[in-house]
Formats: structure tokens, C-alpha cells, sequence
């Protein structure tokens, strides 16, 4: 690829703050995409491919039409709130030297240059649901029609709330996103860089069922996804999976496998506080929890469709997760340090067809 090709593409700067990142957005350009041969579904809708981008890089609507012009079918507007929250302070991209992370691994440590992982601390921000909710009416106006525009919302706990309010905030914010133009939602159950009950409600099956319930009646038919993070006990899918199936469309996984970080002198970052881990280092963990998962739904006999996520850099790594069950998959890292990773990775499941 030449430098003037190169320069056509703008990848998330993680020199830059998360507000100079969703302001400099890129803009659209035009790009030939390979088709993927087969047929291909997400949550039972029709798709092009079972290409889809996690909410990690879509930060605005912006952001989201430039990936749908690179190739990803399935676009998940980053996690929205009902009132404004702001990013924690850089560095909010530290790579990180890791091998196959299996959970409980101890600390990593840093690293200069990106080798294929890095620990994430954003602590899902949002705009105000005004921003949003404008952002996300234009952006499905704008995406072609062959393409999903999915949503990821999640509720923000305040002093003295009640779950029962908590899962009302997630299905106020799931019903605006609908009104405006989602096409389906993903609730967050699992953010481990926030230390409120928010980010880890995948862990407590009775509550997460409580908040599914609430979007489930606020959003009607339209499909709704749960996004959850790495169990090191797989025995705790099943009551989870119990819970979750009479409102849910799909589970996403994996979010992301948590270690502490530290500098090559030993001394840690984020205050000491643990941080998602993501890329490749944690595809072993979320494709063992993948297969988990689906020999659950099937052995259940539950209509759940799995969304295959972590880790995910070649066309090889897409079909190890749909061999392992998921119905389609989605990227983060990747299109984050390579914007052309989906072109390339549709030639190659083109090829191998």
C-alpha cells in the first residue's frame, strides 16, 4: 500500500484524549469491499457479512459511518448514558506484554510499542443524552440500509438508588436510543474500569435479569444483545444464561479479561486499580467461554444467538469463533490500530469460500 493510500485512513489516537478523538472523527471516504461469500445473520436479521465493530471505536455517529464504509456490517454506537459522563484522564491505551490470558494472571507490564494487546481505561463515558440521541437519528439516517446501527447503553447507579431504578435508567436510555433510530440494543453488564455495580452486573445473574426485563419492555421486539466479561469460573455461565433467556436476544463476549498494569520499575498504573485487558492476548479465554456458552444454549435448547468478541485481527480468528458458536463476531482493537483490518479481512474469507 502506498503513502498516499495510507493517508486515506484515520485510526483512533491513543496520544490524543477521548475528546480530541471524538471531535477530529474521520470522514467518509470510498473504498471497493470485497463481498463475503454465504449467508449471514445477526440476532436472525440478514447481513452482508458476520463482520461487526464493538462500541469501543465508534465514539460518534461519525466514527460509525466511516468503519461501515470499511467494510463492518454491524455498527454498535458507543455506550451511551443518561447524563454526561466524562473519560478518565490519559492514558486510556497502554500496551501491554501479555500471552494468552486466562484470568487471575497478576500484573503486565507495559510496553512502548502496541504488540497486539493493551489495557483500556475509558470508564464509559458519555455525552449528554441530547448529543447522543441527535448523533444516533442522523447516523441511521446516513448508514446505508444493509447495514445495523446497534446501540450500547448502560445505567449509571446514583446515591441511594435501588437496582429496580438502576435498571430503570438502562431502559430509559434503551428507549431513546430506539426512538431515534437504533435498530438494536446492547446493554453493558460488564465494564471493569468502573468500580460502581454498573460495570460488573454480569456477575450477579438475578440483577442483570432485573435490568434485562426493563429493556426488554421498554424497546418491544427490537433485538436485544447483553455484553458480558470473562468468567474464570465457567461453572457461573449457566445461572447467568438462565436468567438473561427470556429477554434476550444474544450475548456478546468477551468485554475484556482484567490484570493490573505496571511500568518496567514495577510501579502501577491507574492508582493500583485493576483494568480491562484487550486484543490478543485475551482470544484463548473469550473463545473457551464462546464454546461454553453455545454447549449451554444447546444443550438448553434456548434461541440465543452468541456475538464472538476479543482478539480478533484475522480472517483465521473469525472462523475460529464461528466454529466455536458464534453466529457473527465483532472487532475493537483491531480496527483501532488498523482501519483496513475489515477489507482485508473479507478478502481472505473471499478466498477461502
Amino acid at each position: 500500500m502506498s503513502s498516499l493510500e495510507l493517508r486515506r485512513f484515520q485510526s483512533y489516537d491513543r496520544h490524543q484524549s477521548y475528546q480530541w478523538n471524538y471531535d477530529h472523527a474521520p470522514s467518509p471516504i470510498q473504498i471497493e469491499v470485497p463481498p463475503v461469500p454465504g449467508e449471514w445473520t445477526f440476532c436472525s436479521r440478514k447481513v452482508d457479512s458476520p463482520l461487526g465493530i464493538a462500541a469501543g471505536p465508534l465514539l460518534n455517529g461519525r466514527w460509525c459511518l466511516y468503519y461501515a464504509q470499511l467494510g463492518f456490517d454491524v455498527l454498535t454506537y458507543k455506550t451511551v448514558r443518561s447524563g454526561l459522563r466524562a473519560c478518565y484522564s490519559l492514558p486510556n491505551l497502554l500496551p501491554v506484554k501479555c500471552e494468552s490470558l486466562q484470568g487471575g494472571d497478576g500484573r503486565l507490564q507495559t510496553t512502548t510499542e502496541f504488540q497486539g494487546s493493551w489495557a483500556v481505561s475509558f470508564g464509559m463515558p458519555s455525552q449528554v443524552p441530547k448529543t447522543w440521541q441527535e448523533d444516533i437519528a442522523e447516523t441511521r439516517r446516513r448508514l446505508p440500509s444493509n447495514k445495523l446501527l446497534s446501540v450500547s447503553v448502560v445505567g449509571t447507579m446514583q446515591t441511594g438508588w435501588s437496582f429496580e431504578q438502576l435498571a430503570e435508567d438502562y431502559a430509559e436510555c434503551a428507549l431513546q436510543a430506539t426512538r431515534h433510530g437504533a435498530d438494536s440494543i446492547e446493554i453493558n453488564l460488564s465494564c471493569p474500569n468502573v468500580n460502581t455495580c454498573d460495570g460488573q452486573l454480569y456477575q450477579h445473574p438475578n440483577e442483570s435479569a432485573l435490568v434485562a426485563v426493563s429493556v426488554r419492555q421498554a424497546i418491544g421486539d427490537l433485538p436485544l444483545i447483553v455484553k458480558i466479561g470473562h468468567f474464570q469460573e465457567p461453572e457461573r455461565i449457566a445461572p447467568l444464561i438462565d436468567a438473561l433467556s427470556p429477554y434476550i436476544d444474544a450475548v456478546a463476549t468477551t468485554n475484556s479479561v482484567v490484570a493490573s498494569v505496571i511500568d518496567d520499575l514495577g510501579n502501577l498504573y491507574f492508582d493500583g486499580q485493576p483494568r480491562g485487558i484487550c486484543g490478543q492476548g485475551i482470544q484463548d479465554a473469550s473463545v473457551r467461554q464462546t464454546e461454553a456458552i453455545a454447549e449451554y444454549i444447546k444443550r438448553r435448547c434456548l434461541v440465543i444467538r452468541i456475538v464472538g468478541v476479543g482478539g480478533i485481527f484475522t480472517a483465521d480468528d473469525v472462523n475460529r469463533y464461528l466454529s466455536a458458536g458464534a453466529e457473527s463476531v465483532q472487532l475493537a482493537t483491531a480496527p483501532m490500530i488498523d482501519p483496513e483490518v475489515g477489507i482485508r479481512i473479507r478478502r481472505s474469507l473471499e478466498s477461502m469460500d
